[in-house]
């Protein structure tokens, strides 16, 4: 009987428990390219955000470099380097910094890139 109450109990205090919300993200830019770029500026009103990045093609195997920094369009001040990365490959990078306008400024060699930002929209 007292495994049955403790059962009960467990399964009551679980639903209790707030759901949790379903998260929105918005792109506020995408770029793609070969070679060194700098973005134009874009605002991020929520933190964190997220990058996508795509390292593709290259010239040699591992001969490709793809080096990424979150810098503010007010100071021009470094933010955050997102990404450092050797040879081809992809990935999600989670960046939290301040809301403001930003840039990205997009260091490659030897290989097609593409980046994507998107935003945390708040919760309803």
């Amino acid at each position: 009987m007292a495994a049955a109450l403790a059962l009960a109990a467990s399964c009551h205090s679980a639903s209790k428990q707030p759901k949790p919300r379903p998260v929105s993200w918005r792109a506020v830019g995408s770029w793609s390219g070969r070679g060194n770029a700098q973005t134009d500026s874009f605002d991020i009103d929520y933190a964190p955000c997220r990058i996508r990045w795509d390292a593709r093609n290259e010239t040699a195997r591992g001969a490709g470099k793809l080096h990424i920094t979150v810098n503010s369009s007010v100071s021009g001040r470094e933010l955050a380097t997102p990404v450092d990365h050797q040879g081809a490959g992809h990935d999600l990078v989670y960046v939290n910094v301040d809301p403001h306008y930003s840039y990205l400024v997009i260091q490659s060699s030897n290989e097609d890139w593409s980046v994507t930002v998107e935003e945390l929209l708040p919760s309803p």
